[in-house]
């Protein structure tokens, strides 16, 4: 599926994810917000991939709608470990700008499916 952006950017960032979860149990023994976000981070690309076969346009809708939501949990924890200086301030922005750009793109996805259905 090389070429489709949303499953690229949303693998990408499950890769980022990780390492932010290994950083954070290795630096700050850091067990709770890092197995927070090691899970919502990562359902976004297995979820944009589960779509790939959804059986109708309703399961395909609601697998990014799902995706959508775990975006915004991951965005939340995120802020969190920002806040509770788990995570400086590049770092924030940085994996802050890559999960905004993959709700923009979900968003986008799931308002144009709905529309065209």
């Amino acid at each position: 599926m090389a070429g489709n952006v949303i499953y690229d950017k949303s693998y990408e960032f499950a890769v980022r994810v990780v390492g932010l979860y290994r950083y954070l149990l290795r630096e700050h023994r850091e067990y709770i917000l890092s197995k927070q976000v090691l899970r919502s981070g990562t359902a976004i690309g297995a979820l944009v991939r589960e779509a790939k076969f959804a059986q109708s346009r309703a399961d395909f809708i609601n697998k990014m709608s799902i995706a959508l939501k775990e975006a915004n949990e991951t965005s939340c924890w995120l802020d969190l470990l920002y806040d509770t200086d788990y995570i400086n301030q590049k770092m924030h922005q940085d994996i802050n700008s890559d999960i905004n750009e993959l709700i923009s793109l979900l968003v986008t996805i799931v308002k144009s499916s709905k529309n065209n259905s």
